[in-house]
C-alpha cells in the first residue's frame, strides 16, 4: 500500500476532520522518528497515518484496531504495519507487545501528538516557538485535554529511551513541519 492508497482508505473510514488531522500529526511524528532512527520512513509514515483509521466505525474495545487489522490484511498491508497498529492499543499488547522500534514509536507519539495539537490550539502562535516547557506546564493542568493520558506520554518517552523534554521537542519539531496540513499556522 502506498501513501495515496492509505490516504484514500483513511478517508473512506474517517469523516471527522479532527481525526484526519490526528492521523496526519501521527504520520508526521512517525516519519520524523523513522528518519532520525534510520528506519523505513514510508512504512512508519503509513503506520502513523492508518493507526486509527477504523476508530469512527469501531470505537469500542477491542473492535478498534482489530477490525481495522482485518481490513488491512485483506488489502495485503505489510504485517509489520498491522502489528504496530495493533500494538498501540493496550488491549492487544499481550499478543502485540511494544517490543519493536516501530511499535514503540507509534505508542510514544500517539497521545503526545494529540496533546501537542491541543496546546497549539490555545496558543496565538500555534506551533511556532512552542517549547517542551509550555507542553509540560499544560500537562500539569488536569482539566486541559483531560482525555489524554499523561502517563502514556511519559511511558512513550521511556520507550523511546529519551528524556521527556527531548521527546516532546522531537514531536513539536515534526508537527511544525506539518503545520499547514494540520491547520496550525
Amino acid at each position: 500500500m502506498d501513501r495515496d492508497e492509505a490516504w484514500a482508505l483513511l478517508n473512506e473510514h474517517t469523516k471527522s476532520e479532527s481525526l484526519l488531522k490526528h492521523a496526519l500529526a501521527v504520520e508526521a511524528a512517525m516519519r520524523h522518528y523513522a528518519a532520525k532512527r534510520g528506519a523505513d520512513v514510508e512504512q512508519w509514515g503509513l503506520t502513523g497515518l492508518l493507526h486509527d483509521f477504523d476508530y469512527e466505525r469501531w470505537p469500542d474495545i477491542p473492535n478498534h484496531t482489530q477490525e481495522g487489522a482485518k481490513i488491512l490484511r485483506e488489502r495485503g498491508v505489510d504485517e509489520e504495519i498491522v502489528g504496530a497498529i495493533l500494538s498501540h492499543a493496550e488491549w492487544n499488547q499481550n499478543d502485540y507487545p511494544l517490543d519493536q522500534p516501530i511499535r514503540k514509536a507509534l505508542f510514544a507519539v500517539d497521545e503526545l501528538c494529540g496533546f501537542v495539537v491541543a496546546v497549539a490550539y490555545v496558543r496565538p502562535e500555534k506551533l511556532a516557538s512552542m517549547t517542551p516547557k509550555s507542553v509540560r506546564k499544560k500537562m500539569k493542568t488536569k482539566g486541559f485535554a483531560a482525555a489524554i493520558k499523561r502517563e502514556d506520554i511519559v511511558r512513550g518517552a521511556e520507550l523511546m529511551e529519551a528524556e521527556l523534554n527531548d521527546h516532546i521537542s522531537e514531536v513539536i519539531s515534526a508537527l511544525q513541519g506539518a503545520s499547514t496540513a494540520l491547520g496550525l499556522v
